[in-house]
């Protein structure tokens, strides 16, 4: 008996997958992370790596066109919008997360979906049901990939190329057998390493606007009869077997259709890396249950997973306000310092001597139970020394913005006009107009124009 490789399986879920199949409070959360991600989209407006993109990509693409670069309230081609898109709304660290698979599916899927949804003209419940098929395959793809692939490979720019190719083929109507080849395609051009992080270079932007490209591309190629190889994600020489030490073909299909993994990503609420959360949430538990001041702390040890290690580690003597993003000590500093770690915080602060002094107080650790629950479960610890020689310990289970400890929708609404306002991207009443929108997505005739 042949046995279905699980690829084909995943597509043949992406292709066929439909309105009705998705519980409403799925399509709710939905909309939520598309107001999250249209809001991360507008604050990367200015920042230095992600208009030099959009001048690239904007100089290769039309003048005019039907789909919206948001940062710039211009329009362009959706290959040309997409890639724009996504290289903006990845840098403000504001972006959702998935904790299982360890990858930012807002970032990749919501930016070919808008701009294809935009092109075609298709409703807003196809945009909707677009997203949940990109976020419900590229979770699955993360997962599979495992916790070995993560330690070289950024999650986002490698299994993100399936995440854009599911829900642009979705919005074009691929069949399951299209859907295979798009995969195929989207596979052979994934790519991100974490080597960047060493020197603060630029690269975590291009991963983003890449992954939303290139997977866009391969619906399309699809579309017009483009093969791609059927096994690109477990076959000999696939992508697992170049990136991986311990994937799990059976993550691929993991309770598709009953599990639906866009209702467990996470949002979030500090403006940094997401392995700094857990331990920024336990040491802001302490400072706040003992009454402490930053200058009453003698050291702090955040006691973390692997992957936090691996990934915030080599970050020692940040050079920029985004490398600063992933020191745990300059996020623990800020947290000490002045009570938050948001965009603000960030830039006017990240440099202070007393936050300085505080990331030089502060180490990690591997912790066995927190190391055992990860990637599943982020839990955050800190063990705090203060100055009169007390040992004080923080926990916290669930980081603010994780689906059992979510942002209301109130908090994410407040959210996303933060970030609008971060740079000028949008108004207050241009903002509150977006939300309106999203919110009556699911009935609109066709997916509009949000500002251009």
């Amino acid at each position: 008996m042949t046995t279905t490789p699980p690829g084909a399986t995943l597509a043949r879920f992406a292709a066929t997958l439909d309105r009705g199949a998705i519980p409403a409070p799925v399509l709710r959360r939905a909309e939520d992370l598309l107001l999250d991600w249209f809001a991360c989209a507008l604050a990367g407006k200015g920042a230095r790596p992600v208009e030099a993109i959009t001048r690239f990509i904007e100089r290769m693409g039309p003048a005019d066109g039907p789909s919206e670069i948001l940062i710039h309230r211009t329009r362009s081609s959706p290959l040309i919008a997409a890639v724009a898109n996504a290289a903006a709304s990845h840098v403000a660290e504001q972006d959702d997360v998935h904790n299982g698979a360890v990858f930012h599916p807002g970032t990749i899927v919501f930016p070919p979906a808008l701009a294809v949804a935009q092109a075609i003209g298709c409703n807003g419940a196809d945009l909707l049901v677009a997203a949940v098929a990109g976020y419900e395959v590229g979770i699955r793809v993360g997962e599979f990939l495992g916790r070995s692939h993560y330690k070289t490979f950024h999650t986002t720019g490698t299994a993100g190329t399936f995440a854009a190719a599911a829900a642009v083929g979705r919005l074009l109507h691929l069949t399951p057998e299209q859907m295979l080849h798009a995969f195929g395609s989207a596979g052979t051009q994934s790519a991100g390493l974490w080597e960047f992080l060493r020197e603060g270079a630029d690269s975590k932007q291009l991963h983003t606007a890449h992954a939303a490209g290139a997977g866009l591309t391969a619906a399309y190629l699809a579309q017009d009869g483009f093969t791609g190889a059927g096994r690109i994600l477990d076959g000999a020489q696939g992508l697992a077997a170049g990136t991986s030490t311990d994937a799990d073909p059976s993550r691929l299909t993991d309770g598709l259709g009953s599990r639906w993994t866009l209702a467990e990503t996470s949002f979030k609420f500090h403006a940094s890396c997401r392995h700094t959360h857990p331990a920024a949430d336990a040491l802001q538990q302490v400072l706040q249950r003992h009454h402490l001041s930053a200058r009453e702390v003698k050291a702090v040890t955040a006691r973390v997973h692997q992957g936090a290690i691996d990934v915030l580690g080599p970050v020692t003597d940040p050079q920029t306000v985004h490398q600063s993003k992933f020191s745990m000590g300059t996020v623990l500093g800020l947290i000490a310092v002045h009570g938050h770690a948001g965009l603000a915080e960030f830039d006017a602060h990240w440099r202070d001597p007393a936050v300085v002094a505080f990331r030089d107080k502060v180490t990690m650790a591997l912790d066995v139970e927190v190391d055992a629950a990860y990637p599943a479960r982020w839990i955050g610890k800190v063990v705090v020394e203060t100055n009169d020689s007390r040992h004080l310990e923080g926990r916290v289970d669930e980081p603010k913005g994780d689906p059992g400890n979510t942002l209301s929708r109130p908090e994410l609404e407040d959210k996303a006009l933060r970030l609008a306002l971060y740079h000028g991207g949008a108004s207050e009443a241009e903002m509150r107009r977006v939300q309106d929108i999203i919110r009556s997505l699911a009935d609109a005739p066709r997916v509009p124009l949000f500002l251009s």
